[in-house]
């Protein structure tokens, strides 16, 4: 019978790249089921399936894991943006774009409504935060920009957030037609 090879030495670490992606991408789901306030490293390194000691080998803090998760969030959404409007060749099709991202794009799932609820309730509060807010929507903007003049796109980001969170938050559908409508009335006011 063989004899147990003793076990003296620290034990080795076992490679594993993705970890810190999956502790993000599980900070996010945390956010999703706990709220920000409920998220802890401990939830995290559990849901990631990671051990505690993870959680301060790849992070610093709590504060810089909710940025990277926010920021991974927020890109993602911007993503969609962009190329939702990187698509239209024309200004009704651009138009057509930004009805699009109001009523089938942005916040269609419970997930991103919750995660921009919790964004936005920290951007209240942190300035880290509203920095990032600030981010997403600068390229929100610069997105409607391709198509529309600064004001318009300013006018047209404002109109897609707050349709776009009256849809997620309504108990009643909302009308494609009565969101094109609104595109066309501030598209059309600076023609």
């Amino acid at each position: 019978m063989p004899e147990p090879i003793p076990q003296d030495g620290p034990r080795a670490r076992r490679h594993d790249p993705q970890r810190r992606d999956r502790i993000i991408d599980a900070c996010l789901d945390v956010v999703v089921a706990q709220g920000v306030a409920g998220t802890s490293h401990r939830k995290v390194a559990a849901a990631a399936g990671v051990p505690l000691g993870s959680m301060t080998y790849h992070f610093a803090g709590m504060d810089e894991l909710l940025r990277e998760a926010f920021t991974r969030f927020a890109t993602a959404a911007s993503g969609q943006f962009e190329r939702r409007l990187g698509a239209a060749r024309t200004p009704q099709e651009a138009e057509a774009a930004v009805v699009a991202l109001i009523t089938g794009d942005v916040l269609t799932t419970r997930r991103d409504l919750v995660l921009t609820s919790e964004l936005y309730t920290l951007a209240a509060r942190e300035p880290a935060f509203r920095d990032l807010t600030n981010r997403w929507m600068a390229r929100s903007r610069a997105a409607l920009e391709r198509h529309f003049d600064p004001v318009t796109a300013r006018l047209l980001d404002a109109l897609i957030e707050g349709l776009t969170l009256h849809r997620a938050l309504d108990t009643e559908p909302h009308d494609a037609a009565t969101t094109a409508e609104a595109v066309k009335r501030i598209t059309r006011a600076v023609r």
